[in-house]
């Protein structure tokens, strides 16, 4: 062993009982004594502790110097330090690691350190020091006492029908170790280390702790709580935006998450989200996702995704098809894809007044005139979209003529003039159709 100067290392082992608020490895105690010249020393009743977060631990030890009177000894400073610094060793007091969780019981010959509220992070080698007044009156008590802090966990191992728990812990506070465990805070098992339990939809919670030391379990672990979704942006969620699909579970462990599409057996992402960019009106439809560890699995009510989109360019269809014979009935059809469905609007070309705003428009008997070429325009809220061009051909047939020549007051104007004209006049209406 080291120290500033020369000396002697012995160890003896005492008995002592466990305190019940201090965690100590056993109830046999080895006492480390440091001693430096003409009987300068420190003295820890422990190398070696293991103690579990959160809880309290004291560090014992002494220490002693030369009983000579007329040398004068004074203290000027006594303190735990686990660092040092360029200057020296810092005192455990100022470090602000330890800020309201350190004290020191200096009485007579005794320098035990007591920690509170024990962290991880506090697992160090800790040494005392002391200086006096006299030249080389300064002594640490080198090595020091290694404490480990240890945080209870439930460790897993899942076959397709149970979970084997495992209470675990880096170093043991007691020895040979004895744990607890507990289901939904009850308390249900003793003595041993592991827990089987079967890989269900419930929804209880298994802990441990090490016997003797219930106060301070371990974090409870059970399978994942109904999960929910959430969906942002929050709004009306309209063709070409960004969407992300939120899934969260309450679980310990943490849950793993899968997505899926209402109605599909294909994951969509194993991931907690799910991202559209740009999202596109094929996209909607109902959502859910999964959460699962290995203690269980659950499933999310379905989210509906509605996207919302401007008119799509409209298609026209007629009815009859083929030929338009005057008189006949005709209807002329618009439709156009969108969200919210859209409204419709009839001109015909180079009109500016709409002939009609339902989604067809209908000729009872159609007219010579009114062939042409007719468009439709679908709108909603977002946009719209105007068809392309349809033409409309109604034609007149020949029985106009058979009508108009086989009316007797007609017939018998055959050898007149009149007739002759009448005759010219339609066949050049006839020929130029």
């Amino acid at each position: 062993m080291y120290l500033y100067f020369l000396h002697l290392h012995f160890l003896q082992c005492t008995a002592a009982a466990r305190h019940a608020e201090l965690l100590f490895l056993s109830d046999v105690l080895c006492v480390t004594a440091v001693l430096g010249q003409n009987g300068w020393s420190v003295t820890y009743t422990s190398t070696h502790i293991c103690a579990l977060k959160g809880s309290t631990v004291d560090i014992g030890c002494s220490y002693s110097y030369p009983n000579n009177r007329n040398r004068g000894i004074m203290f000027q400073e006594r303190f735990w330090f686990i660092r040092n610094e360029y200057y020296g060793p810092v005192d455990l007091r100022t470090d602000p690691d330890y800020t309201g969780r350190v004290e020191h019981q200096f009485h007579e010959k005794d320098c035990t350190l007591r920690i509170t509220d024990l962290r991880e992070s506090d697992s160090a080698e800790y040494k005392f020091r002391f200086m006096t007044n006299q030249y080389g009156g300064s002594y640490t008590g080198s090595p020091g006492v290694t404490l480990t802090v240890t945080d209870l966990q439930v460790k897993r191992r899942k076959s397709s029908t149970h979970t084997e728990l495992q209470c675990h812990s880096s170093c043991d506070v007691i020895d040979p170790p004895s744990y607890v465990w507990y289901k939904n805070g009850q308390k249900i098992k003793e003595e041993t280390s592991s827990l089987r339990v079967s890989v269900g939809d419930d929804d209880s919670s298994y802990s441990c702790a090490v016997k003797g030391y219930e106060g301070y379990r371990s974090a409870a672990v059970y399978a994942p709580k109904p999960p929910s979704v959430s969906v942002s942006p929050s709004a009306e969620i309209v063709e070409g935006s960004s969407v992300t699909l939120t899934c969260s579970s309450d679980a310990n462990p943490a849950a793993n998450y899968t997505w899926y599409k209402a109605d599909g057996r294909t994951p969509l992402s194993k991931e907690w989200w799910l991202s559209f960019n740009p999202i596109q009106p094929s996209d909607s439809g109902q959502y859910y996702c999964t959460a699962e560890n290995d203690l269980g699995k659950r499933t999310s009510e379905p989210v509906f995704i509605d996207v919302k989109y401007a008119p799509k360019p409209p298609s026209v269809s007629v009815r009859p098809s083929g030929e338009i014979k005057e008189g006949t009935s005709v209807t002329v059809t618009c439709s156009s894809e969108a969200n919210p469905a859209a409204t419709y609007v009839w001109y015909k070309i180079n009109g500016r007044t709409p002939l009609s705003e339902e989604r067809q428009l209908v000729f009872s008997s159609i007219q010579p005139s009114d062939s042409g070429q007719y468009y439709c325009i679908a709108v909603n809220k977002l946009g719209r979209k105007t068809s392309e061009y349809i033409s409309i051909d109604g034609k007149c047939e020949w029985n106009y003529f058979y009508t108009f020549f086989s009316n007797p007051s007609i017939t018998s104007l055959y050898d007149s003039e009149i007739f002759l004209f009448f005759l010219r006049l339609y066949l050049l209406i006839f020929f130029s159709l």
